[in-house]
């Protein structure tokens, strides 16, 4: 353009320009997505999501390991800045050569566009969003260009006229759009962007509505919700036996939690089997309940780590279900598939071998948590999550591991996830400053289907101490564990192993979580003073 956009201040209102126009096209976006209902398809979203799929399993197991639980919110804030970062580079282009800024935030709408079509059972309006975010992107910015160019322009003039002395100097300037101007026009711009993603986001929350109905979700009441006699230690700060429902770890792929009405929810178990099943929530109600404590560990978890939780599941056994539906000789797996369209593949032995792998709709006593698989998921005790744990799950087909790859398979994973018998030190804490004398050390450990039978513990590398045991009330759940110590002063590292149900200690040998669970001694150094 002309000389006027070389000036500094143009640069900056012209960046400004960029900023307001990308956040215009994320609202309609929004707005967009929530006139179709589809979570999924928001751009922020939709490629989020993508990224998730395509990053390396070590970069994602790095994001688990240094934020934990916090992996997501980091990413789509994450998503969020760079789109504003390019907002406004589309602005300082297209200030220059405005077909420039247009670019930018073509590419951006094909990048949204491209994610939201790769999103398992994606339809054509998914894209729609990204579309109409790249048009409004463009529009804007269009709009808000030209705005400051005929500000800088008449401002231009008006000076030059001052310059020359001529009669009405500065009327120009005093009679055009000012700065003041200029702001009210983007502040109209920003208002109507919030309140169209206002707007979006409210038409979205059915996930509110789906949140009514599951308090109002009827879970059969177990005989009790008390941590059995025996199973906890009650000592500070170690990990209670019974794990809350708003602090159990949430390890998964979906960006947005998929929103599932418990009214429309189906499950077709088919497949291998002469008798294909279509159940509905109230089909799983009407059949014989069980009640479980089961504990949950995700394959992410490192040596000491915290991606486990033990919780009280309530459900219809699948052992049940499949042999109502009466499995062909020859299967070996179950491919289970989410309502997110995520799947993973079961050991068909894991699920008929008598061990207590359900359909779970209830958890502690409650409806499952929307973020935990609400109204159905499943919980299969003695593997990894990613091998069992389905969330909102619909799909059910009985099969072989030769005919498909599951979504963690697919990316270099083990296909079948037993999870290795594990040991973890909660006190004291690694780093902690401890005072001679008599010290408690105590933590927790599991052998999920095996059970624990033996927990040792070692300061300084010396010889292993037996550690006194809690009860254990089932083999698929952890046990706690404690040792008495009489800590001399100075710097001591404390060890600890686990032995299950069969007398197996857990093994030495130090393996990342990939493909198929970490394992090693957790080990922590303490201060004695």
């Amino acid at each position: 353009m002309g000389m006027t956009n070389s000036r500094p201040g143009f640069r900056a209102w012209a960046a400004g320009a960029g900023v307001v126009a990308a956040g215009a096209g994320l609202a309609l976006a929004q707005l967009a997505a929530g006139l179709i209902a589809e979570p999924r398809s928001v751009p922020v979203v939709a490629v989020g999501a993508a990224f998730i799929d395509v990053i390396p399993a070590s970069v994602r197991e790095f994001g688990i390991r240094t934020l934990g639980t916090a992996d997501k919110p980091v990413l789509v804030t994450g998503i969020v800045v760079l789109v504003v970062a390019l907002g406004a580079l589309a602005g300082l282009a297209g200030g220059w050569r405005r077909p420039l800024g247009w670019l930018v935030f073509g590419v951006l709408g094909l990048v949204g566009v491209l994610a939201a079509a790769s999103r398992p059972d994606a339809g054509t309006a998914a894209v729609v969003p990204s579309v109409l975010a790249a048009l409004t992107a463009g529009g804007v910015l269009a709009w808000a260009l030209r705005a400051v160019e005929r500000t800088a322009e008449r401002a231009e003039a008006g000076r030059a006229e001052g310059v020359r002395g001529e009669p009405g100097a500065g009327s120009v300037a005093a009679h055009a759009p000012g700065r003041r101007d200029l702001l009210l026009r983007g502040g109209l711009v920003v208002a109507g962007s919030l309140v169209a993603a206002g707007a979006g986001s409210l038409l979205l929350r059915r996930r509110g509505a789906v949140a009514d109905a599951r308090a109002s979700f009827p879970v059969p009441r177990p005989p009790t919700t008390a941590v059995p006699a025996g199973a906890d230690l009650h000592i500070r700060d170690l990990t209670p036996w019974r794990t809350a429902n708003d602090v159990f770890y949430r390890i998964d792929t979906a960006l947005s939690v998929p929103v599932v009405d418990p009214a429309t929810w189906r499950l077709r178990i088919h497949g291998m089997v002469d008798r294909p099943l279509d159940l509905t929530v109230a089909d799983l109600r009407s059949r014989r309940i069980v009640h479980r404590w089961v504990t949950l560990t995700c394959v992410s978890n490192e040596v000491g780590g915290d991606l486990a939780g033990n919780a009280l599941w309530t459900g219809v056994l699948l052992d049940d279900l499949l042999k109502e539906a009466r499995v062909r000789p020859g299967a070996d797996a179950v491919k289970s598939t989410s309502a997110d369209g995520w799947t993973c593949g079961t050991p068909l032995s894991a699920l008929t071998d008598g061990r207590s792998a359900m359909l779970a709709f209830g958890m502690n006593g409650a409806p499952l948590p929307l973020e935990h698989g609400f109204p159905v998921r499943m919980v299969v005790p003695g593997l990894y999550g990613y091998v069992s744990a389905t969330k909102w799950v619909v799909d059910i087909e009985v099969t072989t591991f030769d005919r498909f790859q599951a979504y963690w398979t697919t990316r270099g994973w083990s296909a079948q996830g037993p999870i290795k018998t594990a040991s973890r030190i909660d006190v004291p804490a690694s780093g902690a400053n401890v005072p001679a004398g008599t010290v408690t050390v105590a933590g927790v450990a599991w052998a999920q289907h095996r059970g624990v039978s033996r927990v040792e513990v070692r300061a300084g590398g010396g010889a292993w101490q037996v550690a006194r045991l809690a009860g254990q009330p089932t083999k698929d759940s952890w046990r706690q564990w404690t040792w008495t110590w009489q800590a001399p002063k100075g710097t001591h590292r404390l060890q600890v192993r686990a032995f299950d149900g069969t007398g197996q200690v857990q093994t030495a040998a130090v393996a990342p979580p990939a493909p198929n669970g970490a394992s090693g001694y957790h080990t922590i150094d303490v201060t004695v003073g």
